[in-house]
Parts: structure tokens; C-alpha cells; sequence
């Protein structure tokens, strides 16, 4: 089969392909007619804000409750000793989210178990959760989600017993 200029098909592409080469090699050189929006007041490469400063910190389950996502403040969650600073994933782990429950607690149970039910939160007046009953394939799933924690979000503190401040 060859190729053959006579085709409408044939015919289109080779039009394009020397269209675009022209508009490649010539480009064009006129000015925009006005400024786009976003430059009209000059343009600074600094953000419009800047994220708050997060300091790695020691937290208890009492002292970890309050950054439970409410009233649009911090989203704080523990796995297995380690804080995650989840506020970007407001979605998933605000107060309307479907992990919602696991905000401002320790949710190493619920990760290993994969269980997102309240059932799986230790009280925040008790002692933390030792996981000793865990099998190792739970183990395993919650060592799953500590490293995809690691990855995603900012480690901002270690989780320790009420009394331990």
C-alpha cells in the first residue's frame, strides 16, 4: 500500500503536519492584546499564603482528640505510635469523611484490621492499645499503612501513653 496525496485522508494530515511545522518554525511575534488577568498587578512567584509551621511533637489520646478537623482546624491521626498531619486528605479524614471516625485518634486496630468502625478506637481516657491479638498478616497491613502515611502525609509527632508528659 502507498501513500497517496489523492486520499481526503492522505490529504488532511499532510495540511495539518505543514500547518503545525509553520506555526514551530515562524512563530508568532505580535503582543497580546491585553494582559492576562494574573499578571495585571505584577507577578510574584511567593505563594498567596503559607502553610502553617508544623513542629514534631509528643501527644498523648487526650491531647491528640482536639485535632479532629472540626470547626476547619488540624487533622491530626496515629498509627502505631506515629502522627500524621492528614489535613490535606480533609476529604477522607474530616469530620464527614469516610475515615472520619480515625480523626484526632489512634487508629493502628482499624488500619490493621481494615475496619473503619468506631469499635476498633480505644477510649482516650485508657491506656493505648498494645495490638498484642493482632495476627501477622494484620501486623503487616498496618505496617502497609504506616509506610503509605510516610509517603503521603507529614509525620508531625509520636503518640504516647496519657500519663507519659
Amino acid at each position: 500500500m502507498a501513500f497517496d496525496i489523492g486520499t481526503p485522508v492522505n490529504t488532511a494530515l499532510l495540511l495539518f503536519i505543514l500547518y503545525s511545522v509553520q506555526k514551530i518554525v515562524f512563530p508568532s511575534t505580535s503582543l497580546p492584546k491585553e494582559i492576562p488577568h494574573e499578571f495585571r498587578n505584577g507577578y510574584s512567584w511567593l505563594p498567596k499564603s503559607h502553610q502553617p509551621t508544623v513542629l514534631f511533637k509528643t501527644y498523648t489520646p487526650k491531647t491528640l482528640a482536639p485535632f479532629d478537623g472540626k470547626d476547619n482546624g488540624r487533622i491530626l491521626l496515629a498509627i502505631n505510635g506515629t502522627v500524621f498531619d492528614v489535613t490535606a486528605g480533609r476529604n477522607f479524614y474530616g469530620p464527614n469523611g469516610m475515615y472520619g471516625n480515625f480523626a484526632g485518634r489512634d487508629a493502628s486496630r482499624g488500619m490493621a484490621k481494615q475496619s473503619f468502625d468506631i469499635e476498633m478506637l480505644t477510649p482516650i481516657d485508657q491506656t493505648l492499645d498494645k495490638l498484642e491479638d493482632l495476627q501477622p498478616d494484620e501486623i503487616d497491613n498496618m505496617k502497609g499503612w504506616v509506610e503509605h502515611f510516610s509517603n503521603k502525609y507529614i509525620i508531625c509527632g509520636k503518640l504516647v501513653e496519657n500519663d507519659a508528659i
